[in-house]
């Protein structure tokens, strides 16, 4: 934040109050109602009343006082050059499991940025230690009654939580935890664990999820996730990989919590991420045991949403072409190779539902390509942490159709490149095959393979 300017806005959303009243992006943001604005956290509350008064600064200097009358909650519209408004704040953590510090060197510099604010927490759904948060934070979080919060708890044991983060201050940060928790206020809270072996496992997995119990209803829910294990560990705390077994007893361990809080609560409180049942070998849990998916994000029933939105939608086409002519004997014409490329841990679901599709339709065919992950090591096996690489030196110079489809999550956040920079277009030039980004839904995928836009 310049102090003197206050709050560059980088742009206005067409149609908006903003809009309406003549702010303009390069205007300045200076106050509301006669007071200064800290970050997004000030900014969000001082504008959910129905009446208040904006001071802008316009770029020739000159200063507007703005009245404004609104729904209760109504959004102004202002998108701002610093989405917090503030500077973000960098994790000074050194945990045992952080991927960031698995990373080889040489990579592009934001890639090694640690954040751990609780203003992204709230705003864009990121994980926070609490251990860069101080009292005052937790009070205007409180204050301004902001959630959910989402918090990376990994133990609740303060001294092993210490040695985890290498943080002495680590355990003590639980109070503000438990402050947030405080039912008095009505924060929304969920909460992550990352499992290490022989660290935060078996007897204090059991300890941490029977202190989380005890904070609900705030506490919406838990995820347990596996650490993600690369090649670049050297020097670091020495961490085994889950085995099969290992997988089998977290999965029951978090049964046990599931089946307590369905007949207490009546949702399942804890979840374990999509690993554990493929490491431990045992069948994807039905949808309704995800609470409407709250977890997702942790890769917490992407697979089971992903079978089940595939089924159903190559279900309503199978529908569509029996009761449409048209689109049957397209169908019935259709012949088309693709190919897919994707992490080894999902590979086995992508074949079963590619197989479920070509039983459909004879003349589709899909090639579906597990990559192994040479470039971060072989244990790490999601598809999200694909790089270009990898891709381009185990396809080149295999048939792989008229298009060889990538799921959108190998690609950066809106960007066109992969983790290791390199882009789509030097990948398709590389293997000689347009490219076309699929999203993680069923839906987009049944769309995308059989053309659907081209008969609609």
């Amino acid at each position: 934040m310049d102090k003197r300017k206050g709050h560059l806005i980088k742009e206005i959303i067409p149609g908006s109050i903003a809009e309406e009243i003549g702010i303009e992006p390069m205007d300045y943001l200076l106050a509301i109602n006669d007071q200064e604005i800290k970050d997004i956290f000030d900014y969000q509350y001082l504008t959910e009343n129905e009446e208040c008064n904006i001071l802008i600064e316009k770029p020739d200097g000159e200063p507007w006082l703005l009245e404004v009358e609104k729904d209760e909650d109504e959004d102004l519209g202002i998108v701002f050059d610093n989405g917090l408004m503030d500077s973000y704040r960098s994790c000074h953590n050194k945990c045992i499991f952080c991927f960031i510090d698995q990373m080889p060197k040489g990579m592009r510099e934001t890639l090694y940025f640690k954040d751990d604010d609780s203003r992204l927490s709230f705003l864009q759904g990121n994980y926070v230690t609490l251990t860069n948060m101080s009292d005052d934070d937790v009070d205007r979080i409180l204050k301004y009654h902001l959630s959910p919060i989402n918090v990376s708890i990994q133990t609740t044991n303060p001294e092993l939580r210490n040695m985890m983060l290498n943080n002495r201050f680590a355990g003590a940060a639980l109070e503000k935890f438990k402050r947030l928790c405080d039912p008095e206020y009505g924060i929304k809270l969920n909460a992550q664990i990352v499992l290490c072996k022989n660290v935060n496992d078996k007897e204090e997995l059991h300890r941490s999820l029977s202190d989380l119990y005890k904070c609900r209803p705030n506490l919406q829910s838990v995820s347990v996730v596996p650490v993600g294990l690369s090649k670049f560990r050297e020097g670091l705390y020495p961490l085994e990989p889950f085995e099969k077994e290992d997988a089998r007893d977290v999965v029951k361990e978090l049964s046990y919590w599931q089946e307590k809080s369905l007949k207490e609560y009546g949702d399942h409180f804890v979840h374990a991420s999509d690993e554990w049942f493929m490491i431990g070998d045992l069948p994807i849990p039905e949808a309704s045991m995800y609470d409407g998916y709250g977890q997702l994000e942790n890769g917490v029933g992407m697979v089971r949403l992903l079978l089940d939105d595939f089924h159903e939608s190559l279900e309503h086409l199978k529908q569509k072409a029996q009761k449409d002519k048209k689109i049957f004997d397209y169908l019935n014409n259709f012949e088309y190779h693709y190919s897919i490329a994707t992490g080894r841990l999902i590979y086995p679901y992508i074949c079963q539902i590619m197989e479920e599709a070509q039983n459909f339709c004879k003349g589709l065919k899909v090639d579906v390509h597990g990559i192994v992950n040479n470039f971060f090591g072989e244990r790490i096996t999601v598809t999200g942490l694909l790089t270009g690489q990898d891709i381009i030196e185990q396809l080149k110079g295999k048939d792989l159709g008229k298009s060889l489809f990538l799921p959108m999550n190998v690609l950066r956040a809106g960007e066109n490149y992969l983790l290791d920079d390199v882009t789509v277009p030097q990948i398709e030039e590389a293997l000689g095959v347009p490219i076309e980004i699929v999203s993680c839904e069923g839906d987009d995928l049944v769309d995308k393979l059989f053309r659907l836009s081209e008969i609609e």
